[in-house]
């Protein structure tokens, strides 16, 4: 078969797909190209002529006209847009299938308007499929307006040609009936290269650490912070180190809560967290949200990560860190599972803090150990998850998404 043209679109480039995009060029797997919005493309010039924009039907940063149906109305701008740059492309060259972002490459208005398959990547339907914490419950408002990105997910469940989401955690968060249509693959990642090791002037102290993309309720940073003020009150020597954005937006409702329990005196959920835990408070050090290979660097020299997740259906870190080779801590529960085999390549425990506690105590003192989960982590996340690896993988997905999509034009 000749190779598929396959349109990537989102409003963020390389974001998701953007490496995989590159990769099924690069490799010859596929004719790829990515719509992104004029600014990413105007960055990302240098990656190729593969890189396309497309332009929103309106601004899609900031509040849009009507909060309770404010994501709806965002995708529907960028819908349109990716609607009037999908056609013009259709103009000159034939696309096979369209793979979207379900809100940031919103394909709904794209059903029976273009003859390509259309393949939605949904991470998760709404926030009340997702979970947040009751201790920092939404208000009216916010239950509402989910509500309608939950009505947008499960009109694209149902239209797509083929749904993708990133773990069988988010899939189980779709009602039954839309299921048969949703298929599991996580993105590829980039190991091409490990970070060459800064010289150290001393012997470093034994590391913790605690990685997302933000430091919030559903990733358990307030379970890492609690753990932290335990272990420096017994008198653990260590070092604790959080690696993320104190202030990114989250899948939850912390922020709101701090602003109204501290009417704005604190800034971020971290640093309430700080003030109830004066140990930890004292020991965590910040980085802050760091440029990628900072980051790859800074997790390939900490030597255990506690992963005590709350609420999620992927994390990339995570993924990042398993690949590097870290010994990991998560719980026994959610999406974690299917990453991590318990005392093969890290440890999943029920959530308990003593029996974190003492498996941190036995790690510590083990390095045998956390060196056997250590390389079996980076060996198997690097055959599951590397770009190589899945790329096979994706192209089988995009061409079942042609073949439901001629079968659906049949009939």
């Amino acid at each position: 078969m000749t190779k598929p043209t396959i349109v990537f679109a989102g409003s963020v480039y390389p974001g998701q797909f953007g490496g995989l995009c590159d990769y099924l060029r690069s490799n010859g797997l596929a004719d790829s190209y990515f719509l992104t919005t004029p600014g990413y493309r105007n960055k990302n010039l240098h990656h190729g002529p593969h890189i396309l924009g497309f332009t929103p039907d309106g601004k899609i940063v900031g509040p849009q006209s009507y909060y309770y149906s404010a994501k709806v109305e965002r995708s529907a701008r960028i819908s349109r847009g990716l609607l009037k740059a999908l056609k013009t492309f259709e103009t000159h060259k034939k696309i096979d299938v369209v793979v979207t972002h379900s809100l940031w490459g919103a394909p709904h208005f794209l059903y029976d308007e273009i003859d390509a398959a259309i393949v939605s990547y949904i991470e998760f339907p709404s926030y009340r499929a997702h979970g947040w914490d009751p201790s920092y419950p939404p208000d009216e408002a916010q239950r509402i307006g989910d509500r309608n990105m939950e009505m947008l997910h499960f009109h694209q469940a149902l239209c797509s040609d083929l749904v993708i989401c990133p773990s069988h955690h988010a899939k189980s968060m779709f009602p039954q009936a839309l299921r048969s249509n949703i298929e599991v693959q996580l993105e590829g990642f980039d190991f091409a290269s490990d970070p060459t090791p800064e010289p150290a002037d001393a012997p470093r102290p034994f590391t913790i650490g605690f990685s997302a993309r933000d430091l919030s309720s559903a990733k358990g940073f307030e379970t890492y912070v609690r753990l932290v003020d335990q272990l420096v009150a017994r008198g653990v020597e260590a070092e604790f180190i959080a690696l993320g954005d104190a202030e990114a937006t989250t899948y939850g409702f912390e922020a709101q809560w701090v602003a109204r329990h501290y009417d704005g005196a604190v800034a971020s959920f971290r640093d309430h967290l700080l003030r109830v835990y004066p140990h930890a408070a004292e020991k965590i050090r910040f980085p802050g949200k760091l440029p990628y290979d900072e980051f790859v660097r800074e997790i390939s020299g900490i030597d255990l990560f506690l992963y005590p997740l709350k609420y999620g259906v992927a994390n990339w870190g995570l993924v990042e860190i398993l690949g590097r080779g870290g010994c990991v801590i998560a719980p026994d529960r959610g999406y974690a599972a299917e990453l991590i085999q318990d005392d093969v390549n890290g440890r999943l425990l029920p959530d308990d803090d003593a029996a974190w506690i003492a498996e941190i105590l036995a790690l510590m003192d083990d390095p045998a150990r956390r060196y056997r989960y250590g390389t079996a982590a980076r060996q198997l996340a690097r055959q599951a998850y590397s770009l190589a690896a899945v790329a096979p993988r994706y192209m089988r997905l995009f061409r079942l998404a042609m073949d439901n999509r001629r079968a659906r034009s049949a009939g």
